[in-house]
């Protein structure tokens, strides 16, 4: 075999963090992947493949003295230009702000690049250059970093979760540059947390579990699906329904509540750039919807006027919980109805506090503001912590957490308030299939029992939960 990595040690250790490694794992040149479900320690791998050469307890051999590794953990696409929010509902303030920067002008000696060009063609980004860089799409974003870190080309490219956030033109898309690299050399290993990513021209897969190392499994001549299929054994999560918190005594009667959101050709405009036009949408309490849209679509600034976060909610013409917005509500009155998520809300969350806090701080409103927690509040948090099987984080820190085990926690908060309206914009971001479809019972569950009105957005229909009845797509 021709090997790229070889990890020698028994053990290897990245900070605090251990990894069995029993059978001192060879990682074969070409295309490989780490599969395992959330909290395997796939993250832990990759960063003593890109970090630990220099670690005394970790015995690393690469394939030539030393390897050029690069890892995407599509972090926030702000730090790039030194420009960052502090908290999630000052992003949308941002957007009106003339100092952010352009794409073009934080890349300003690629872009304009032959090489540059020819990558941002192939994951067509042809017309990115003069977005600003809060007008980008979570897909937009993810495909940005890739571009730039495929221009010089390494030995080694690491790619946390690729697939995560990107319609299935872009899947397309993504797997194409993958297989053109490293046919050019390139050896590209993938953390994936679902084995239906696996690429058609994949290697080599290490499975993990339990924060262990397994011996790796070549692919040789085995159809994708069938080898998709051999992972299976990796996930076996599940929940228990019968034990999901009631919901608390409400400040508000939802029963009461006739159209939940109504939006009258509403418009969001930003110089000469418009984000969503002339869009029409009236969701009556207790429905279930789906939106759909391609990267890039207007998506989630069509959610930030139902969340009350978008300025521009009060120049458009709409109507939340039977009342018109501007007519005197506080943004607080509307927050405390809704259960939100979204693919970057994690940027949010610095480190400050721990998981527990986190989680109960879903009773409230803010994101990365906290405020005193109640001791009961924090008995409903591990209650939730428990229910995902997630107690074990309650005193870790957010950041010190893998992107699946962020999303889980996140999820916690979002679902301990019980709300009225719950807005799930892409909920099920790094998860693996198992906790997807815990999740999605979850919310049935919830759904059901609570008389919940939903918004689902997703690219992936088979990821709709089953109480979705009714269909928007821009």
């Amino acid at each position: 075999m021709d090997f790229l990595i070889k990890l020698k040690s028994d053990g290897l250790r990245y900070r605090e963090i251990s990894i069995s490694n029993p059978h001192h794992v060879t990682i074969p040149r070409g295309v490989s992947a780490i599969m395992g479900p959330n909290g395997a320690g796939k993250t832990m791998l990759a960063n003593i493949i890109e970090k630990g050469w220099n670690f005394c307890t970790n015995r690393i051999e690469g394939y030539r003295e030393k390897l050029n590794i690069k890892k995407i953990e599509f972090a926030d696409i702000h730090s790039l230009a030194g420009f960052k929010v502090e908290y999630y509902q000052q992003r949308f303030e941002s957007m009106m702000n003339d100092e952010v920067p352009t794409v073009a002008e934080i890349f300003h000696d690629r872009i304009n690049s032959e090489r540059w060009q020819e990558l941002a063609k192939q994951l067509r980004l042809n017309d990115i250059a003069t977005k600003h860089i809060n007008f980008l799409s979570s897909g937009e974003t993810r495909k940005l970093l890739i571009v730039n870190l495929l221009f010089d080309l390494p030995d080694v490219l690491i790619l946390d979760n690729p697939y995560i956030g990107l319609d299935a033109t872009s899947r397309d898309i993504l797997n194409d540059t993958i297989l053109q690299i490293a046919n050019q050399g390139v050896s590209v290993i993938l953390l994936l947390c679902n084995s239906v990513d696996l690429p058609p021209f994949i290697n080599c897969v290490i499975p993990m579990r339990n924060m262990v190392i397994e011996e790796p499994v070549m692919r040789n001549d085995i159809e994708i699906e069938r080898f998709q299929q051999s992972f299976h054994y990796l996930f076996d999560y599940a929940i228990n329904l019968d034990e999901l918190p009631i919901k608390p005594t409400r400040e508000y009667n939802a029963e009461e509540t006739d159209v939940v959101l109504a939006l009258n050709h509403c418009k969001v405009k930003y110089g000469a750039r418009t984000i969503i036009e002339d869009v029409s949408w009236t969701i009556r309490n207790g429905e279930c919807w789906a939106l759909f849209g391609p990267n890039g679509s207007g998506k989630s600034t069509l959610l930030s006027l139902v969340h009350a976060d978008n300025p521009q909610g009060y120049s458009n013409d709409i109507t939340l919980f039977d009342r018109r917005r501007g007519s005197g509500e506080s943004i607080w009155e509307i927050k405390r109805r809704i259960g939100y998520i979204s693919p970057e809300m994690h940027l949010y969350f610095n480190g400050s506090g721990d998981i527990k806090t986190i989680v109960s701080q879903g009773l409230n409103d803010t994101v990365g503001l906290f405020c005193q927690v109640k001791p009961q509040q924090m008995e409903r948090a591990k209650q939730w912590l428990r229910l995902l099987h997630i107690e074990h984080l309650a005193d870790r820190r957010f950041n010190t957490l893998s992107a699946g085990e962020q999303r889980m926690v996140l999820l916690a908060r979002t679902f301990i308030k019980h709300p009225q309206l719950l807005i799930l914009d892409e909920p099920l971001h790094g998860l693996d299939a198992t906790r997807k479809r815990s999740i999605r019972g979850i919310i049935n569950h919830l759904v059901a029992r609570d008389k919940i009105t939903l918004i689902y957005v997703t690219h992936y229909l088979p990821e709709v939960p089953e109480c979705v009845t009714h269909t928007k797509t821009l």
